[in-house]
C-alpha cells in the first residue's frame, strides 16, 4: 500500500481538513440510510484501524458496481477533519486486490 501513497487510518488524524488522499481497506459496512439523501457511508478497516468514507450520489452512480460488490476498496478523496470526526469524502473508488483473507460486510438492503 506504501507505494500506492495510500494513508493509514491511524495517520488521517494528523491530516488537515480538505488534503487530498488515499485510503485503503477491507469493507466492513455500507449503509445508505433512507434519511441521507442518496449518501451513502462505507466504512474499512486497514491493518492500524477504522475509518469511514462519504460516497456522495454522483460518485456512487459512477462507481456503484465497484462500491457494491467488491470487498477490498481505494479510494481517492478529501478528508474532512471537523472537532476531530474524521470522514474522507470519496472522489473515486477502485477495487484493490485484498492482502489477505477478508470477511464480509454488513450491508444496507
Amino acid at each position: 500500500m506504501d507505494a500506492l501513497g495510500v494513508t493509514r487510518a491511524a495517520d488521517l488524524a494528523g491530516l488537515r481538513n480538505g488534503w487530498l488522499v488515499k485510503v485503503a481497506g477491507a469493507v466492513i459496512v455500507r449503509q445508505r440510510p433512507g434519511t441521507a439523501k442518496g449518501i451513502v457511508f462505507v466504512s474499512l478497516e486497514d491493518e492500524s484501524g477504522i475509518f469511514n468514507t462519504v460516497v456522495m450520489p454522483d460518485v456512487f452512480d459512477k462507481y456503484r458496481l465497484t462500491l457494491l460488490t467488491e470487498p477490498y476498496l481505494l479510494i481517492d478523496g478529501k478528508v474532512q477533519n471537523v472537532d476531530g470526526v474524521i470522514h474522507i469524502l470519496a472522489r473515486s473508488v477502485q477495487r484493490v486486490e485484498p492482502l489477505s483473507p477478508v470477511a464480509g460486510s454488513h450491508d444496507f438492503h
